[in-house]
């Protein structure tokens, strides 16, 4: 009688575990990596580069602009002053129509000082300007402009006029809590500008 051998239970699992464990490594496939990284960096690049024409194209839109009026010799003593940072320009009550003519479209650290004669506004790294307290119009807080948006209240909003174009600056102090003093005084001086030029 031919006898039946069947094969050790311990060497069939030792077999079943060598054979699932024999694997070849992964091998990377540098060249799509590589071409990966490359197409990122030109769509990268590309945003870059519409944006740059966009900004330049909206200068252009704006040519017509005036520049802003240069600082007084002697603009008297200062009423109030602040430093923070300008947040840019826009054409008043569009809060997303930026000015971008005369470097106002440009963010940058700014030193607001109020005076008789006007709001001069330092900024370094970027032109100053100045606004003749005869084109102020109004000041107010307020939450968001050119894309920057901020708390209830967090942003000093002055609109002014320059040229034939009415525009919206915003500011915000190293110290919000100035901004309320800001819009009490500024407003009280275009109020009192204004009825001076209506009794003349």
């Amino acid at each position: 009688m031919t006898s039946l051998h069947l094969p050790d239970t311990a060497t069939a699992a030792s077999a079943a575990v060598l054979a699932a464990g024999e694997h070849s490594a992964p091998v990377t496939d540098w060249a799509a990596r590589v071409g990966w990284l490359v197409g990122l960096g030109l769509f990268v690049a590309l945003v870059y580069w519409l944006m740059r024409e966009g900004w330049k194209w909206r200068g252009t839109l704006q040519g017509d602009l005036p520049a802003p009026a240069d600082a007084p010799q002697d603009p008297g003593p200062a009423k109030l002053s602040l430093s923070g940072r300008y947040h840019g320009s826009t054409t008043a009550g569009q809060w997303l129509d930026r000015i971008v003519a005369h470097g106002l479209g440009t963010r940058s650290r700014a030193e607001l000082t109020l005076t008789d004669a006007g709001l001069d506004v330092v900024r370094p790294g970027a032109a100053d300007f100045f606004v003749p307290l005869a084109d102020l119009r109004e000041a107010r807080l307020d939450k968001g402009i050119a894309g920057k948006v901020l708390a209830e209240g967090g942003l000093l909003v002055v609109t002014w006029q320059l040229g034939d174009k009415l525009l919206d600056s915003g500011f915000r102090s190293d110290h919000a809590a100035e901004h309320n003093e800001w819009v009490d005084v500024l407003n009280t001086m275009i109020k009192n500008s204004t009825k001076e030029g209506a009794e003349r």
